[in-house]
């Protein structure tokens, strides 16, 4: 199994930044592929950001060129460093695992508010 803890969420005015950071443990060694992904309320769950092991990334149009996905397997963390952030980016984030066979992880998720 895999645990992932997601922190970094918080309240930002529009135009700021914010990183969250997503701690993965127990058997790391079976993930293929983490990614970020976010809810607003009423809307479906969508795909930010992944990365994958050898460390090539995918990116949502609506992110690109303001969010980046990075990770440090020294600390088994993901991270999503958000830049340039709009009101539309408010939404529950999640971080996502798929292991090498296909099983998928998600953390409980954390907060992001965007607001002057």
């Amino acid at each position: 199994q895999v645990h992932l803890v997601e922190s970094g969420g918080g309240l930002v005015q529009p135009g700021g930044s914010l990183r969250l950071s997503c701690a993965a443990s127990g058997s790391i060694f079976s993930i293929n592929v983490m990614g970020w992904y976010r809810q607003a309320p009423g809307k479906a769950r969508e795909l930010v950001a992944t990365i994958l092991n050898r460390g090539s990334t995918n990116y949502a149009d609506f992110v690109k060129g303001r969010f980046t996905i990075s990770r440090d397997n020294a600390k088994n963390t993901v991270y999503l460093h958000m830049y340039s952030l709009k009101p539309e980016d408010a939404a529950v984030y999640y971080c996502n695992s798929v292991t090498t066979s296909g099983v998928v992880y998600w953390g409980q998720g954390t907060q992001v508010t965007i607001s002057s």
